[in-house]
Formats: C-alpha cells, sequence, structure tokens
C-alpha cells in the first residue's frame, strides 16, 4: 500500500522527533582536537566544516518564513558535509538583548528574563519541529551572564589598548520614551517604540575607535571568499578617500573653517561653505541680522534623525549665517551656510561647496540660487556646459583654475594642485573615512552592564576581571528614568561600588552595551561554550576557525559583519586566537528574500504574512522544506506560490509512492536505470555543494519521471541512494524509508553516494545529418559505433528522412565528424 504523507506525516514527525532528542550524538560536533588524534591518516578523517547562519533574536511572534528559508537552506548544507564524512559544526544560539524584548515585557507587565526564556523555549521548539540539526550541546545565550561575562571583557580589553572612551556625541533622542535610540531603532524619523518624532541631543557616550581597524578591515577582505558584493557593501561603508583638510579663513573673524575633500581640484569652483547645525563654533559664525533665522532652522534640523539628514532622496536644506569665508587659491569671498546635510561627527563637520560636480553640492545650489562655477571639462570638449548635475568627470580637464588650466583633473591636475596648496600652507594631506567610531552607549534597562566605574580621583576605570560578569540586576520596574538615564541609575544598590584603583567610593556606568555587543563573537563562544577561564579554547579555535560558510542576510553584510570582523581582528591583536586565521569567515552567502502572494514584502498590515508552522500543519516539515529550497535561487527574491507548494508535495508523494513499490521487490538494475541514478548523483552533488538547492530537487524531479518510464524494478542500493539523495532535504520521510529498509542507525550518518564512472558516459549518441550543410536527420547509434564511419554513412543514406534530399544527386563529398555530424555535399 502506498504512503500518504497526508495522511501520516504527523505521526512521521512525532516518531523522528522523539528518535532524535534521544540520539543528539548524530548532530554533535565532535572537537577531534590535535592532540585526540594519533596519526596523519586520523586528522584526514576528521575533516571539519563550520557552518553558521546567523542566530535570531528572538521576539514573540516565533520564526517567521525568512528565518526558515535561511535556516533550512544551511541545514541542507549541514547534513549533505556530514553524510560526505566531515565533521561539522551547524550551532544555534539567541541574540536576545535588545529594545523589541524590553518593549514588550514593558507592555506586557513581565520581566525581560521571562520574557525572553518564553520565546527561546518557542523557537527551540520549532526548530525542532522544523527538522533543523544543530548541535544544541553549543547552545549560548546573550542573556546568560555567563556568556556576557565575555562580553564585557572584551569591553575591557578595548578600553585597555584605548580603543573605547567617553566623548560628548549627538544622538538620536525621543523626549516621549526619554531613551537614546541608534540609527536603526528611528523609522521614518519617527521613535520606533511610540512614534514620537525624533531629536538630536548630546550626551555623553562610550565610543569605541573602531576607525583605528579601517585599512586592516578592507585589506583583510583579501583572505575571504566573499562574493563581489559583499566586498563592495564593506568596503562602500568604510568609505577611504584620500585628499586634503583645507582652511578657510572667515572675514573678518579670526576663526578658521576646515574642510575635506577628497576632490581639491575643484577648489577653484568652491562659491559656498556649508557647516552642520552641531557645528561647535556655529554662534561665532552667525550674524545678529541672521541668528533668529539660524536658531530657529537648528532646532528643526536636530529633529531629524541621522539617517533622514544624509539621505540621498532627502531634500538638503539650509539657512545662510550672514558670514563669508575667503578662497585661498583665489581670494573671492563665498558665503558660509549651515546645512542639515553635514554631521558634526563625520569629517570636520563642514563641506565645501561646488555645484556642478557633486549630487548634494547641486541640489543645494539649485535651491537657493548659489553659484555654479564650473570647473571641469570632457577631455576635447573645451565648450561644454553642464546645465544639470553632472559627478566629477573621471577624463576631464580642468578650466577656470588659473595655471592650472587644461591639466587632466584626476592626475596631473590633482597631484599639482595638491603640492601647491599643501606648499603654501592652505591645506593639509589627509585619508578620511566614512566609517566612523561606534557609539557603543544604550539608555535602555535590558542589555550588557558596561564594566566601567566612575571615580572622583581615577576618573573612568574598569571593572576587576575576577568580579566578572557583572550582572545585570533583576528589578519590578525598568521603565526609561524622567532624565534620560538609564533605569539602573535608580538602582543605588547596584550603582554604589568602589574604585578599584584606589578603594574610594565610586559609581558604575549604567549605560547597557548596544546589542551588536554580543552577536559580534558568538560565533567563537560555540566553539567552547561551558569555557569559564577563557573566551574558547585556543586549541579548539585552530579546530573549527575559520567559520567555513556564514549563512544570513544582505542588511548584515555592512555593520554586523564590520563589526564582528574588527572584534575578531581585535582579539587576533590580543593574542587569544590562532595566528592561522587573521579573518573569522572565509565564505559569506547572502541568502535571499520571500516576499508575500502579492509580490510584496510580507507584513501584517498587509495580511500577506505566511507562517511556516501553520504550512507545516497543513502539509508537512518535508513539503515546507523542499518547497522554500525549490521556489527560486537561494540568493534570489522569491515570491510565494501556493500552486509550486502543491506541486512539490506532488512529488514527495509520488516519490514516496515509488521507493514502497520498490522495498522489498527488488531486481537488478537494468543499465538505463543505472545511468539515470548516477547522473543524478553527480548533478544533486554539485548543486547541493553550490548551494543551487532548487535544481537539485528539479534534477530529482526528472529522475523521478525517467525512472516512472522505464516501468522496471530497481535494486536495493539504487532505492538506497535515491533516499540518501532527499535526505538533507527532507529528513522526516528519507528516515522513515531507510527504516523500512531494516536500517537501525540514521540516514543522516549514511555516507553519502558516489557515482560509479562507467555509468556516466552515454551508451548513445546523436548524430546530426546534413546536406549541403544543412541538418535534415538526426541518427541516434550505439556510443560503441562512433567510429564506424562507413556503417555510419551507410546508415545516414539510407535514413527514409533524407531520402527527398539525396535521391537522385549525386553526391561528390561524404563528411563525417566523429560522434556529430555527418555532411553530405551534392551536386
Amino acid at each position: 500500500m502506498g504512503y500518504n504523507i497526508t495522511m501520516d506525516f504527523k505521526e512521521i514527525e512525532t516518531k523522528w522527533q522523539k528518535w532524535w532528542e534521544e540520539h543528539p550524538e548524530i548532530y554533535r560536533a565532535d572537537d577531534y582536537v590535535e592532540s585526540d588524534l594519533e596519526s596523519a591518516q586520523d586528522r584526514a578523517l576528521k575533516q571539519k566544516k563550520y557552518i553558521l547562519v546567523e542566530f535570531p533574536y528572538p521576539s514573540g511572534s516565533g520564526l517567521h518564513v525568512g528565518h526558515a528559508f535561511s535556516f533550512t537552506g544551511g541545514d541542507v548544507y549541514a547534513r549533505f558535509k556530514r553524510m560526505q564524512g566531515y565533521e561539522v559544526m551547524f550551532p544555534m544560539g539567541w541574540d536576545a538583548f535588545g529594545l523589541p524584548t524590553e518593549n514588550y515585557a514593558i507592555k506586557m507587565k513581565k520581566k525581560p528574563q521571562e520574557v525572553t526564556k518564553e520565546n527561546t523555549d518557542m523557537f527551540r521548539s520549532q526548530m525542532k519541529r522544523l527538522a533543523f540539526s544543530f548541535d544544541w550541546s553549543r547552545e549560548v545565550n546573550t542573556t546568560d551572564p555567563a556568556y556576557y561575562k565575555w562580553t564585557q571583557w572584551i569591553f575591557i580589553q578595548l578600553f585597555n589598548k584605548g580603543l573605547a572612551y567617553k566623548k560628548e556625541m549627538p544622538i538620536n533622542w525621543c523626549s516621549s520614551c526619554k531613551i537614546g535610540l541608534a540609527n536603526e531603532e528611528v523609522v521614518d524619523g519617527k521613535c520606533e517604540r511610540c512614534g514620537t518624532e525624533v531629536e538630536r541631543r548630546t550626551i555623553s557616550q562610550w565610543v569605541v575607535k573602531i576607525t583605528d581597524y579601517a585599512d586592516r578591515l578592507i585589506e583583510g577582505l583579501k583572505s575571504t571568499n566573499f562574493i563581489e558584493k559583499v566586498k563592495q557593501a564593506q568596503i562602500n561603508w568604510i568609505g577611504k578617500k584620500e585628499g586634503l583638510v583645507i582652511e578657510f579663513k572667515v572675514k573678518n573673524n579670526m576663526a578658521i573653517i576646515s574642510c575635506f575633500t577628497k576632490y581639491p581640484e575643484t577648489i577653484f569652483g568652491v562659491s559656498w561653505v556649508v557647516v552642520s547645525p552641531e557645528y561647535p563654533d556655529l554662534s561665532k559664525l552667525v550674524t545678529s541680522e541672521q541668528k533668529s533665522v539660524v536658531d530657529n532652522y537648528v532646532e528643526v534640523a536636530r529633529k531629524k534623525s541621522e539617517m533622514e539628514r544624509t539621505s540621498g532622496l532627502s531634500e538638503k536644506t539650509g539657512v545662510f549665517t550672514g558670514s563669508y569665508v575667503i578662497n585661498p587659491v583665489n581670494g573671492r569671498e563665498v558665503p558660509i551656510w549651515v546645512g542639515d546635510y553635514v554631521l558634526a561627527n563625520f569629517g570636520t563637520g563642514a563641506v565645501m561647496g561646488v555645484a556642478p560636480h557633486d549630487s548634494r553640492d547641486f541640489m543645494f545650489a539649485k535651491k537657493y540660487g548659489l553659484e555654479m562655477v564650473q570647473v571641469e571639462v570632457p577631455k576635447g570638449e573645451m565648450n561644454y556646459v553642464i546645465d544639470s548635475y553632472e559627478k566629477v568627470i573621471d577624463d576631464g580637464v580642468l578650466i577656470n583654475s588659473a595655471q592650472f588650466d587644461g591639466l587632466e583633473s584626476r592626475t596631473e591636475g590633482y597631484t599639482k594642485i595638491c603640492d601647491w596648496m599643501v606648499e603654501k600652507g592652505w591645506a593639509k594631506r589627509k585619508t578620511e573615512y566614512h566609517l566612523r567610531d561606534w557609539i557603543f552607549s544604550r539608555q535602555h534597562y535590558w542589555g550588557e552592564p558596561i564594566p566601567m566605574i566612575f571615580c572622583e580621583k581615577d576618573g573612568w576605570v574598569a571593572e576587576k576581571l575576577e568580579n566578572l560578569p557583572i550582572r545585570l540586576p533583576e528589578v519590578e520596574a525598568y521603565e526609561p528614568a524622567d532624565d534620560g538615564q538609564s533605569p539602573l541609575s535608580k538602582i543605588s544598590k547596584w550603582v554604589e561600588t568602589t574604585c578599584p584603583i584606589c578603594g574610594a567610593k565610586a559609581n558604575r556606568e549604567t549605560d547597557t552595551m548596544p546589542n551588536w555587543a554580543g552577536s559580534d563573537w558568538y560565533f567563537l563562544r560555540y566553539i567552547d561554550p561551558l569555557n569559564d577561564v577563557e573566551i574558547a579554547s585556543l586549541e579548539k579555535m585552530k579546530r573549527w576557525l575559520p567559520v567555513d560558510v556564514y549563512i544570513g542576510g544582505d542588511e548584515h553584510n555592512t555593520l554586523h559583519l564590520l563589526y564582528s570582523r574588527f572584534i575578531y581582528q581585535f582579539l587576533y591583536d590580543l593574542g587569544v586566537l590562532p595566528n592561522e586565521h587573521p579573518e573569522p569567515y572565509y565564505k559569506r552567502l547572502s541568502h535571499g528574500v520571500i516576499l508575500g502572494p502579492d509580490n510584496q514584502r510580507m507584513s501584517k498590515s498587509k495580511g500577506n504574512v505566511i507562517v511556516p508552522e501553520s504550512v507545516a500543519d497543513k502539509y508537512g516539515v518535508d513539503v515546507i522544506r523542499l518547497y522554500l529550497m525549490f521556489m527560486g535561487p537561494f540568493v534570489g527574491t522569491m515570491a510565494w506560490n501556493e500552486n509550486t507548494l502543491m506541486g512539490v508535495k506532488r512529488f514527495l508523494d509520488r516519490w514516496s509512492n515509488y521507493l514502497d513499490k520498490q522495498i522489498n521487490n527488488y531486481s537488478a538494475s537494468t543499465n538505463e536505470v543505472l545511468v539515470i541514478i548516477n547522473k543524478l548523483i553527480v548533478g544533486v552533488t554539485k548543486d547541493i555543494e553550490e548551494n543551487g538547492y532548487n535544481t537539485a530537487i528539479a534534477k530529482m524531479m526528472e529522475a523521478l519521471n525517467e525512472l516512472l518510464d522505464q516501468r522496471s524494478q530497481i535494486s536495493e542500493n539504487e532505492v538506497r541512494i535515491l533516499i540518501k539523495l532527499l535526505a538533507p532535504l527532507a529528513p522526516y520521510i528519507t528516515e522513515e524509508k531507510w527504516n523500512q529498509l531494516g536500517e537501525k542507525n540514521s540516514v543522516h550518518v549514511a555516507k553519502w553516494p558516489e557515482a560509479v564512472e562507467k555509468y556516466l558516459i552515454d551508451d548513445k549518441v546523436v548524430i546530426a545529418v546534413a546536406v549541403n550543410g544543412k541538418v535534415r536527420c538526426e541518427l541516434e547509434i550505439a556510443a560503441k559505433e562512433k567510429d564506424n564511419k562507413s556503417k555510419i554513412l551507410d546508415m545516414a543514406k539510407a535514413d527514409s528522412k533524407l531520402k527527398q534530399w539525396i535521391d537522385g544527386k549525386e553526391i561528390i563529398r561524404e563528411i563525417y565528424v566523429e560522434g556529430k555530424m555527418v555532411n553530405l555535399v551534392i551536386k
């Protein structure tokens, strides 16, 4: 009787979930460090694969379809590699600190600790049901004090090396929630929590000097196998630029405004200068006539988020300060404006305006009627006029630039103008970066306490290492304080302490760390999660690093990837990581995006959300796993399609029924069947290795159709191969079929099949037959006959389809290209 997936899948899933729970060793990664292995042969047999998927933020809504998609892709690859004989580490944990849990806990009047446990328990249960073969013995949670002890340890090392410091900085501020917000917590200029418009406020914050590693972060990419898109995302975010800092003297004032530019050759085109609303000396630049206008503008500008102000799509605004600077190269007076598209914590907080050659400058000049001075034309087009924005011209030559007219802008013009301005003392050479130091403070409760203490005598000092972890106290009330300080500031018993240096009374830092802090090094802790004396054993890290494949979303290809590479490189410099591995990840795989059935991003407001559990309840886990992998390329953008899902279900039903008819009813496989099976082995192996899961499934569908067309029984060996090939994708049904064969162990630790070479050679070849070079028919012959020229020519001339073209004609030449073509030349 045929196996009916619709009827039986729940029973099968329950059975195998229980079995896997009782046999965790099949997914457990053994460390096999050097001292455990007796010979080189042992080491060769224990090659490792560290396969990592980004650990999730465990929200109350449970696993969404994006989780299911990316985790299934990682799981298929992990199962495949285990079957190939690799020792595979495929771990999972929880990135559980952060604002959403705190918001939800406040709303539900629960403690974040309780909410986090409920959410992680739910996520873990859902993951196990979806048959993700995680090694749960390595589970980590960023909110576990045993884990964040090491997050705090890392911060102290940063502080000791001068890479963490306290600084007054402007941040996004929600006046309603009385809390500072990271850029990612601002949506459309409003607070993610309450919808209040965000303003800018300057407060004292901890900052980490990631900029000290900017060049290393670029250089390190060369030793990775990241795709070019990911490398460019990193390089562009770092934004390294060589140029000059040019000094503009303020007219009738002792002040100087410094502007960095990577295009100093356009200096003769400067027709205004813009400073940020937060510019430290702004008040000295504003005339009495313009004071009220500027004050009002600054108040409005500071309410905008940093993203809103710098977005290429947003309108650029500004007001005139009433003052002027002198352009040093030509003595021209140019107006000073204040504009919201300039940030105080980026560059010098001031930029020079050259309208025809910069998009923001062009928009600004058009809006306010500012002068546009063109200083470049394309080579050979001296009368070329820029009447709309045009980027700096790569093959341009200089005009309106005094003695430098006619020089090539990017080469000789750039060099000579730089040398001239530096020699005159008007400018200094500088390398600038888009990358800014990492703001590390949050005025939240639900985060890692920053392990710093302020003493009136010694200033900011680090907590003693033996006192780590500094535990987050459990409290009844943790809403934001009225003064904008962290809720921890109200817990005097926790705040009041003694200075680690002099023993005097002192206070703890009450800000907590950003959620990035715990997610930047979690992949290291998976290697040795229970180690209480170091982040992880050096010997074990030598075994597992680098991560072979890191699967994650495009949205994390910049900040998360950059922050984690920075922390890794810093730990590498400390000597706590293996010398052999200066980069943490070998390959970064950016998974695709699943849209709703309406081709839109899934959201509750649109009513187009697909819940993986609901689909699994209806069709079974194997069906949803297969469908997620079949719907398109793993790196693509795809829309949910119920018809395609049903096609996948039909395939699984047919596959199951076909095997049921073969099991215990074997016969020797025909040559045709062996060719189908062995070609399938090659195709599926290659596709899964390259994460081409959709094409691997398509090949299985095609092979099943061919096998059904054969209408013959197959041997037990070929049945086993078919089960193994599907096993990484459909764990439940293949485990059940494997068990029906009498196997006591799991199919997921069975050896991956290898093709037999002789069945990969086609036993037949198709030869095109042409008359005067035009193909008229084809011959199908046995491959072993392809070198028999006379026989093939006779067969071609005798073919009934060719008769009409050669009968009564004189064949003046007969050409045969072995195994490919016959060409008969006639008069």
